[in-house]
This record gives C-alpha cells, structure tokens and sequence, in this order.
C-alpha cells in the first residue's frame, strides 16, 4: 500500500516517495519544475560517471583471462621481458587490427594529442566485440590454434 493516514497524536499522512513527489508537485507547479530540474542533473552526473565507468569495465572485462592464456600457452621461459612483451603486443595487435583496422603503435602515430589508447577511445560497441573477441581468442590459444587459423575464424 503505497498510501497510509493515521488519526491522533503523531497521526498524518504518509506516502510512497513516488506518490508523495506527485502529490507535492500536483499542489506546487515550482516544486513539480524543482523536481524535474533535479532529477535531470542528478541522471546526467549518473550518466557521465556511470558511461566512464562501464567503458573502462568492458575493456577490462576479459583482458585477465586473454592474458593469462597468453603467459600459460605461448610463452616459455626461455624468452626475454622484450620477447615476452613482443608476444603480449602481437596478441592484442591481432585483436586491434580485426577491429580497428590498424595495430596499436599505428594508433599511437595517427593520433599524438590524445591521452591513454585506442581502446580507450573505443565506443561502447567496440569494446563489446573486443570483449568476446579477448574471450574467443583466449579459447584459440588455449586449444592451441595457430594464429592464421584464428585469422581464418
């Protein structure tokens, strides 16, 4: 019940917040705008922490396990911190072509006044491929299919 009057000493009207906005916004055309104002900068700064924060989620969502792959099935100890950097980058590199079209350093190049990546940058549909492409390609190399075969798929 989302309505509730009671008589007597310490009696009143009570409402679900909801009924109650209406309610003081029926009997206050300056209350009803104060809401609507209100509520409109409260969803705005929702949207602008909430958009940042979803983006950052999914480009991050699958980077572990994609990684781990990568340290568990293509790189042995005999490799130096520049090889085993060389095969991090190649991995993602392959990523980055098959959706944007060009590596990260190409990236880099074509665009030098820009902070942070192109995954950074990426819409929220890209980082969405990018996530089932990380989670697909940490399959690939767990099963241990070569990298023209993953081209292929």
């Amino acid at each position: 019940m989302g309505l509730i009057s009671k008589a007597g000493r310490y009696g009143g009207t009570y409402a679900q917040k909801d009924i109650a906005f209406e309610f003081a916004s029926w009997i206050s055309v300056e209350f009803k705008l104060y809401l609507i104002k209100e509520f409109q900068r409260l969803k705005e700064h929702e949207f602008a922490q909430l958009g940042w924060d979803i983006r950052r989620n999914l480009a991050k969502v699958n980077y572990q396990i994609h990684t781990d792959a990568i340290k568990e099935n293509l790189i042995p100890d005999t490799l130096t911190k520049q090889q085993i950097n060389t095969v991090y980058a190649t991995e993602a590199d392959l990523l980055n072509i098959a959706l944007f079209g060009i590596t990260a350093q190409q990236w880099r190049n074509e665009n030098p006044t820009l902070a942070g990546n192109m995954r950074d940058h990426a819409n929220i549909h890209q980082l969405v491929c990018l996530a089932n492409m990380e989670s697909m390609n940490t399959q690939y190399i767990s099963e241990g299919v070569s990298l023209m075969k993953q081209l292929q798929n």
